[in-house]
This record gives C-alpha cells, sequence and structure tokens, in this order.
C-alpha cells in the first residue's frame, strides 16, 4: 500500500486519523501553495518538462510537506521511500540506497522523502551524495528549520529549496470544509472564524480540533469563540531556530523604527514561543546601546535593571520588566552615533598600529621617566576654570580624528553642544 498506514503494515479498516483519510489524492487538491503548484508553479514546470530534480521542502509544520512528497512519487511512477531523520539512521539509509539499486536495475526509480532532514547529523547527510548525483534516488527532504543554517552546502547544491507558505484562511477555510462534508460542526460564525485562528496556519492542527468537536454530544448548542477556547487547546505557537532569529531581528527593527506596539507583539511572541527570556533581555541589552545610545542614556541601566528583576521574580511576573523595558526602548529617541563612534575608531585602530600615547599623559613615578619627558606639560583638568584644559589625547604624530559626532536628538543634543565647547578650547590652545 502506498499511504502512511499501509506503509506501517495497519489493515485498510483500522482507524484512521481525519488528516490521514483526507489526504489529497493528487496535487490540484492541495491548498495554500499555487505559487508551486498552480499554473506556472515551480513543481507544476518541473512536472511538465518531465524533470523533477532531487528537492527540500521548507515549511511551516502542517502546510503539505509529506503530502507532496507522497504525490510527487504518484506522478512521476517512482518508488516511494519514507525516512523519519528522527527514527533512522546510517543503516536504515544503506538498506534504502540498496533497495533503491535494486530497483534501478530492475527499470524503477526511487522518490526517497526524508522527513525532518535537518535532524540527520553531517556525516548522515554526506551519505546522500553519491547516491543523488549517481541518480539512484531523487531526494525529498523536509525541513522547518532555515536550510541555510540545518543543511551541508554540499546537500544544498544538489537540491532545489522550495518554501511552502502558511496556510491562509482562505486554505484552512477549505480544509474545513472538506472536513466538515455534509454534517456541519456545532459553530456560530465567529467559532468558525476563530477556530481557523487557533490552527495558526497547520491545516493538521485544523483537522485535529475538528475531530475533537466531532466527539461533541449530539445536540450540543453552537459554539462561540469562548465556548469554543474552553473546549479545545489553542494550537502552541511555532518556533523553532528559525523563528528564534527572525523574531530577534523583527523585534530590534520595530524598537528602531519606534513603533512601540508591534515591538511588545513580536516580545510577546518571542516569549510566548518559548524563547528564553534572558536572550531577549540579552537582545534589549543590545538595542539600548546600539539603537538609543546616548539619546537617551537612560536605556541602558533600565535593561540592566529589567534583567536584574526577571533574575529576581522569574516567569511570569518577570515578564513584566521586559515588557516595560520595551516600550521604553521603542518610545525613546534614537541615535547609533556612538555604536558607529566605536566602530570608527576600532578601524583607526587598526590602521594606525601601536603608535605610544602622548607623553603628557604618562605617569612619571622614576627619575629617568620624567627625564624623558614623562608627565610633561600636563594639566589637571579639576584645577582649571572651565574643569578642561583643552589638552589633546591622541597618538603623537597621529593627526585628530572626528569619530563621534552626536545626533540633535534627545539628551545626545547636550552632548553635542558640550562637545562643541571642548572642541573650541583645544583650539584655542592650539
Amino acid at each position: 500500500m502506498s499511504d502512511l498506514f499501509g506503509s506501517a503494515g495497519l489493515e485498510t479498516g483500522a482507524p484512521r486519523p481525519l488528516a490521514d483519510r483526507l489526504r489529497p489524492q493528487a496535487l490540484s487538491e492541495v491548498v495554500g501553495q499555487d505559487h508551486l503548484l498552480g499554473e506556472g508553479g515551480t513543481l507544476r514546470r518541473m512536472l511538465d518538462a518531465g524533470s523533477l530534480q532531487s528537492l527540500i521542502l521548507w515549511g511551516p509544520p502542517g502546510t503539505g510537506k509529506t503530502t507532496i512528497a507522497r504525490l510527487l512519487a504518484a506522478e512521476t511512477k517512482l518508488r516511494f521511500v519514507q525516512l523519519s531523520a528522527i527514527l533512522s539512521g546510517v543503516a536504515d539509509l544503506r538498506k534504502a540506497f540498496a533497495e533503491a539499486e535494486a530497483a534501478r536495475a530492475a527499470g524503477q526509480g526511487t522518490l526517497l522523502f526524508v522527513d525532518e532532514v535537518h535532524r540527520f547529523d553531517k556525516r548522515q547527510q554526506d551519505a546522500f551524495l553519491p547516491h543523488v548525483e549517481a541518480g539512484t534516488v531523487t531526494l525529498v527532504g523536509a525541513t522547518t528549520e532555515n536550510p541555510s543554517f540545518a543543511l551541508n552546502p554540499a546537500v544544498l547544491s544538489r537540491c532545489q529549496v522550495l518554501r511552502l507558505k502558511r496556510l491562509d484562511d482562505d486554505a484552512l477555510a477549505t480544509i474545513l470544509s472538506r472536513a466538515e462534508g455534509d454534517a456541519s460542526l456545532p459553530l456560530t460564525k465567529e467559532g468558525r472564524a476563530s477556530l481557523l485562528g487557533m490552527a495558526d496556519g497547520d491545516g493538521r492542527f485544523l483537522l485535529s480540533l475538528v475531530e475533537s468537536l466531532r466527539a461533541l454530544p449530539k445536540g450540543t448548542p453552537p459554539l462561540g469563540p469562548e465556548d469554543l477556547a474552553a473546549f479545545v487547546q489553542r494550537r502552541a505557537p511555532s518556533f523553532d531556530n528559525e523563528a528564534h532569529y527572525d523574531l530577534a531581528s523583527v523585534l530590534q527593527k520595530s524598537i528602531r523604527g519606534s513603533d512601540t506596539d508591534a515591538a511588545l507583539y513580536w516580545c510577546a511572541r518571542m516569549l510566548e514561543g518559548g524563547e528564553d527570556p534572558r536572550f531577549v533581555l540579552r537582545r534589549l541589552t543590545v538595542i539600548a546601546s546600539e539603537d538609543i545610545g546616548n539619546a537617551d542614556p537612560r536605556a541602558l541601566p533600565l535593561v540592566i535593571a529589567a534583567r536584574a528583576a526577571y533574575e529576581a521574580l522569574g516567569d511570569p511576573e518577570g515578564h513584566h520588566a521586559i515588557g516595560q523595558a520595551v516600550a521604553f526602548l521603542a518610545s525613546a529617541p534614537k541615535s547609533n552615533r556612538a555604536y558607529r563612534a566605536l566602530k570608527l575608531a576600532k578601524a583607526a585602530a587598526r590602521e594606525t598600529g601601536t603608535l605610544p600615547p602622548p607623553r603628557h599623559a604618562l605617569n612619571a613615578p622614576t627619575k629617568l621617566m620624567k627625564s624623558e619627558g614623562y608627565g610633561q606639560g600636563y594639566e589637571y583638568d579639576h584645577d582649571t576654570p572651565d574643569g578642561h584644559a583643552g589638552l589633546n589625547y591622541f597618538p603623537e604624530g597621529m593627526a585628530r580624528q572626528r569619530f563621534y559626532e552626536p545626533s540633535d536628538r534627545g539628551a545626545e543634543a547636550r552632548i553635542a553642544e558640550q562637545m562643541r565647547a571642548y572642541e573650541a578650547r583645544r583650539r584655542s590652545r592650539e
């Protein structure tokens, strides 16, 4: 048998989950992936040209990766062999390749589908290479992780990566209609919309919710959003390695863009998705210096205080301090001038090498050092009328450079004014 239950040795009449019973029987029945399967789509063009190549199907859970792989095998008349990287090892791979070699000798090609392919280590991934290159198997791997980080470059170079989209409400509504058939679920219009929201783009999870609703006693009044929430479990937000980096990026950019509400939303997505709050706080610490800087010098100590509060309170109370920090950072004036200044100073330090400090800035605890001019010409700034002597502290022989150019925003405007006064004093001495 070609289906998952048959390949597992279960009888055709055995109880099967709704998601398996409603699995599409043709690629035209797959919803939500028209960019791949519709007219002019990438996979449709491959099939029409009769040249299916090895693929990596990358996308969120419940978007049809396994179904598409099975239907590709059926449409191209290839043997369908499925492995799970979670359950399989090198011995399973060797067996699959040996069987594929035998099938090839008999004139039958093999589509080897590897679910969660990113779970294989480098050695296991490398085992695919000679068999893919020789055409023994057409590899179709499925992953929820970004292939750029999760798969070996050698594997990626031999496969085309196709990204599956999260199922939108129209696609989920189509699946729900198929699942209902002639028997509508006990849902109000609002409850139906809420059910689609609970699925969160995952068609498989939607069908498991439908099975739960079908178990309700006959005559159950239609459920609205609140009743539905009390009855079924909302899908936990997806949070894999890709989301880890993507959400950290959008959080920082929301704060940098002063979109306070969006920043709070993405912070909440991270926390609700299971991200370590300490990682969020580390990112906020970076943001406080990189994006707010001296436009509001309170930002950095506030984030450090938020981290201390979290360590003292733990979950979930410590999240309040994180939210306070996010709201403050997003609404604060922004400046990356201090961040840029350090980058410029580092570049100058690399170029100038080991120039010695000016002698007036060096201590002279011995007579020899005094005779060498150490400390000569130094003026103690606190003894001057304005608290600033105006000395130059760049290395001798190095022209002064301007690294830090304060903005005119927030507290940095006052810093800029003070720096202009200091510069004027230096020029007067020169």
